[in-house]
């Protein structure tokens, strides 16, 4: 199981102290591979792209306006974590659904 985050990430933290045999990736030291940020974003769609991130709001129009695969290339930072790859399946955030998904409480 991999989980793509930012270390100062709270809900990564949270993610990675209950999933403990998870590999974590730093998205912002390590980028997300091409293959697996294609397949989040043919699952998740838009809702992959985090529009409140600091990274967003420093953004200007003319880059808001690029498609967002291209844009979370440029920018993995501005991807909605954790996104979680078990096993192929992808869990995007830490919520109950993710949780449930997983088979952790």
């Amino acid at each position: 199981m991999r989980l793509y985050g930012l270390k100062a990430c709270d809900t990564c933290r949270k993610a990675l102290k209950t999933l403990t045999d998870a590999e974590f990736v730093d998205v912002r030291a390590d980028g997300v591979p091409d293959s697996v940020l294609s397949q989040a974003f043919e699952v998740f769609g838009g809702a992959l792209l985090n529009t409140r991130s600091t990274t967003w709001r420093g953004l200007d129009e003319a880059q808001r306006a690029k498609p967002a695969l291209e844009l979370l290339k440029e920018h993995p930072t501005l991807m909605k974590r954790p996104l979680i790859d078990q096993n192929g399946t992808l869990y995007l955030g830490w919520t109950a659904e993710t949780k449930a998904g997983l088979g952790v409480t």
